[in-house]
């Protein structure tokens, strides 16, 4: 465990609890930890989880916006996607898992690279949830933390791996509260 990989995750954390609060200070420190991951994640040659950190980085900022500013003006409501939009990005995911595990397989070095991506592809539809203030963002994070968690262990990320688990029930939670959100807006 080193001290790089011990930051990623205390940020992180304070993060991601702060998301399912539903509280807009979630973003900027979104990119303080996604910057020190990207580097930690390159260290153990996870390529597809690098090249997801550059992209929470930028979604971030927009995510921050987003929030902040919402449509009009005013904040964005916690609504719920469609069924439709929802399959779309499902099969979007799964396509880009495969896309992606191929390149990776064929170029690089990459450790498990089929399953690195699918944490990339799922993060992203995840990540685009959560901008819009998508209800279903809590169960694709759901799937992610479940691939993640022996993704990272396998690794020797202990620590990452331990709090993965901690943002699983995190995000139960954080579903349940935005449910109770949602319905007391309506």
């Amino acid at each position: 465990m080193s001290p790089l990989e011990i930051a990623a995750n205390a940020i992180m954390a304070v993060s991601i609890v702060l998301a399912g609060r539903n509280n807009v200070h979630s973003w900027w420190l979104g990119i303080v930890g996604c910057a020190l991951f990207a580097v930690l994640f390159h260290d153990v040659r996870l390529y597809a989880d690098v090249a997801l950190q550059v992209f929470f980085i930028l979604t971030c900022i927009v995510g921050w916006v987003q929030w902040r500013r919402g449509a009009g003006g005013t904040p964005l409501p916690i609504t719920s996607a469609s069924v439709r939009s929802l399959a779309q990005l499902g099969l979007a995911g799964i396509a880009a898992t495969v896309a992606y595990g191929l390149m990776l397989h064929r170029f690089t070095d990459a450790y498990a690279p089929f399953i690195d991506s699918a944490v990339l592809a799922f993060s992203v539809i995840a990540q685009f949830l959560l901008m819009g203030r998508r209800i279903e963002t809590w169960p694709v994070w759901l799937l992610v933390n479940t691939i993640s968690v022996p993704l990272y262990a396998s690794r020797g990320l202990h620590l990452t791996a331990a709090l993965y688990a901690a943002y699983w029930v995190n995000a139960v939670v954080s579903w349940w509260w935005w449910r109770r959100q949602m319905r007391a807006a309506t």
